[in-house]
């Protein structure tokens, strides 16, 4: 009995953090801060008042955090899809790569030249805090609507940058085991290609077979269909790492394959994995913060430092490493300006931060303070202020708020020609009458909804920005709607 008790015990506390946590997604609203630095904080300071809480092993906490990205990435690469990413692939594979590379070289330069901390663990601190953290970024990200290709730039570098960080930074814990430099150089880009080219083509052909499974293989309840992506997700993981390639990058891009594929119960496929994420999310930053105490934080030299490098991070390298990688993409100056402003920092930098630590280089935990307060100024500055700098840099950014209810039809075959569209700023139908838009006799709106109401569709009704369209469409007509209502196909 005591040992039931004591298990009730631990599942009472584990459901009141969640409690208290899916609460402060209400304040983060009000005081515009994202939620993630509430988890982060709260956790930190909870291991200061019970520091039994820190007794978790760095083993754990990378098991427990892995587990969360990879359920994040999947439906990172769900929400962006094919057709969104394929516009801007060239901004997210030079970000993603060149950006990380070039992002760790600044930050260890200046973590040595302005506070003497040797090369080597000045190159470990640089290489983990150069990725972006598909975490914070979906989050912040997540339940807002962004004109133009800012917001899949970003989000699909957070989703890139993720194994060339970790290779990075593997490759360099090799110098610290004793490997020479060339030879540790020569490492950097053999594990880099390795791990990309082995977890693309295990995402890519994992992917393909995922949607071809979910399309055709029925299975016996609504349920499962949502459980069998998420295994699958879990299978390409561990089939990538097991191979030596990167497992996040095979699962983002089974994710983003899965994403326009049109599926049973594709809905329900996409509603569970966006609420998992939010659950994932939450764990991440909890059991991250579990592993740093406040009150050893401020009595160190790691605040200031990770304070100075978060300034220089924000304000100078990453828009002079951005800046030039951005320059042959088809972007408006304010949306190179939000890219530049947005790498959001997070949950991938502070697990990383714990390699650092298992590395047992001196001043190993001086490292991992550091990062950890980088990730909460880029969390709280940057993600707080995203939405005054996408104002100031013209970029339309509308909260998405839940719609509790729906309208829908449930049918045995797959409903061939039917169709759902969100009309963006710029597109053919935006600010013009149905009656203008010359439709003919293949394409037919059955159903618009503005703002969560129900229109009624006549010959005069003006279409605009944000409007979601139901058309019907022949199967074998050549005009394409997504050019329409989109702009793309």
């Amino acid at each position: 009995m005591v040992g039931i008790e004591s298990f009730g015990l631990t599942l009472l506390i584990a459901a009141l953090v969640v409690s208290v946590a899916l609460l402060s997604n209400r304040i983060s609203a009000v005081l515009k801060v994202p939620a993630p630095a509430f988890f982060l904080v709260a956790a930190a300071a909870a291991s200061d008042l019970v520091p039994s809480l820190r007794d978790v092993s760095l083993g754990v906490v990378e098991n427990v955090v892995t587990v969360a990205l990879v359920v994040i990435l999947f439906d990172g690469g769900m929400t962006i899809g094919v057709r969104k990413l394929r516009s801007v692939l060239g901004s997210v594979l030079s970000t993603g790569v060149f950006g990380t590379f070039l992002t760790a070289g600044a930050l260890a330069l200046a973590a040595h030249l302005l506070f003497g901390l040797p090369w080597l663990l000045s190159l470990l601190l640089g290489a983990a805090l150069a990725p972006t953290d598909p975490a914070v970024v979906f989050s912040v990200l997540g339940n807002r609507e962004i004109t133009g290709r800012a917001g899949t730039v970003i989000q699909g570098e957070s989703g890139a940058n993720d194994p060339v960080g970790i290779a990075l930074l593997l490759s360099l814990a090799g110098i610290a085991a004793g490997t020479g430099f060339g030879e540790a150089t020569l490492g950097v880009v053999g594990q880099f290609a390795l791990e990309m080219g082995i977890g693309a083509a295990i995402g890519l052909v994992g992917g393909w077979v995922l949607v071809q499974v979910v399309r055709r293989v029925e299975m016996p309840a609504e349920g499962l269909y949502p459980l069998r992506t998420l295994a699958v997700s879990f299978v390409l993981y561990g089939a990538a790492t097991v191979a030596h390639g990167s497992g996040f990058l095979a699962v983002f891009v089974a994710g983003v394959l899965v994403g326009d594929a049109a599926a049973p119960f594709k809905r329900e496929i996409e509603r569970f994995h966006s609420s998992l994420a939010s659950l994932a999310e939450i764990t991440t930053f909890v059991v991250l913060g579990l592993t740093v105490s406040l009150s050893a934080l401020v009595t160190t030299d790691a605040w200031w430092i990770g304070l100075v490098l978060a300034v220089l991070l924000t304000f100078v390298v990453r828009p002079l490493v951005v800046a030039p990688l951005l320059v042959a993409t088809r972007m408006s100056r304010g949306e190179r300006a939000f890219v530049m402003w947005s790498g959001l920092k997070g949950a991938v930098p502070i697990l990383l931060g714990t390699y650092i630590l298992a590395s047992d280089q001196p001043q190993d935990v001086l490292a991992y303070e550091i990062i950890f307060v980088v990730v909460l100024f880029s969390v709280v500055v940057q993600g707080g202020l995203l939405p005054v700098v996408a104002a100031r840099c013209g970029i339309t950014m509308r909260e998405l708020p839940p719609r509790p209810w729906a309208l829908g039809i449930r049918t045995d075959q797959e409903p061939e020609g039917a169709r759902r569209f969100r009309i963006t700023a710029g597109a053919p139908a935006a600010g013009r009458t149905v009656e203008e838009l010359h439709l003919g006799d293949d394409i037919w709106i059955s159903l618009v909804v503005r703002e969560g109401r129900q229109l009624r569709v006549r010959a005069g009704l003006t279409l605009g920005e944000g409007d979601e369209v139901l058309v019907l469409t022949d199967p074998d007509a050549e005009k394409d709607p997504a050019l329409l209502f989109t702009g793309r196909t």
